[in-house]
């Protein structure tokens, strides 16, 4: 696998060794061993799967402490772009955001650690998303901030009048008036 650093230290695109051949293609979707040596020691508990149409905006959440969760995330099927934002207090990129196209071609994958903020927008007709969690899902512990807050500088690549949005991620808090329950300081895993 080939990971590839951003701009924000911790996160990281994947890019699978992908074997093709007239039959079609393989490649290795996970692999602990490689992910502990070339990325961070992680151990994951669930996996999830959304489907979703087009214009689906979901986010941008986290889990708070102590249920804090890093995502192993991509695409099974369609396109998403998918963005995760700093929200540790203290961090030199406090409110940036790394985007990345996911796409069933590019068989990427994204690495969002815990102290992030997650969400992604379909470009797709339909996408089929999926998710490595290294935490289990606690509902009480949910959280999020707005995915339509214009500071962020987030380019979605749709165009609002599409957007589609659950009731709850309509109601999240702008970055401004955000207190966020991470710190740079305190180690995240």
């Amino acid at each position: 696998m080939n990971v590839i650093k951003t701009d924000i230290e911790g996160v990281v695109i994947i890019e699978p060794r992908i074997f093709t051949d007239a039959r079609g293609y393989f490649f290795e979707s996970f692999s602990e061993r490689d992910f502990c040596k070339e990325v961070r020691e992680i151990k994951f508990v669930q996996d999830n799967e959304s489907k979703s149409s087009y214009g689906v905006m979901r986010g941008l959440h986290f889990q708070r402490p102590p249920f804090t969760q890093s995502k192993l995330v991509r695409v099974i099927k369609g396109a998403v772009l998918d963005v995760a934002v700093d929200i540790r207090k203290g961090s030199p990129t406090y409110g940036k955001h790394v985007a990345v196209e996911l796409t069933e071609d590019n068989h990427r994958q994204f690495f969002v650690p815990r102290g992030f903020a997650h969400g992604f927008a379909v470009l797709s007709d339909e996408a089929i998303f999926q998710y490595k969690c290294d935490n289990f899902y606690a509902p009480e512990a949910d959280g999020g901030i707005s995915i339509l807050d214009e500071s962020l500088g987030i380019d979605w690549h749709i165009p609002m009048d599409k957007a589609i949005l659950s009731e709850k991620d309509t109601k999240h808090s702008l970055l401004k008036d955000f207190d966020s329950p991470f710190d740079i300081n305190v180690p995240l895993y």
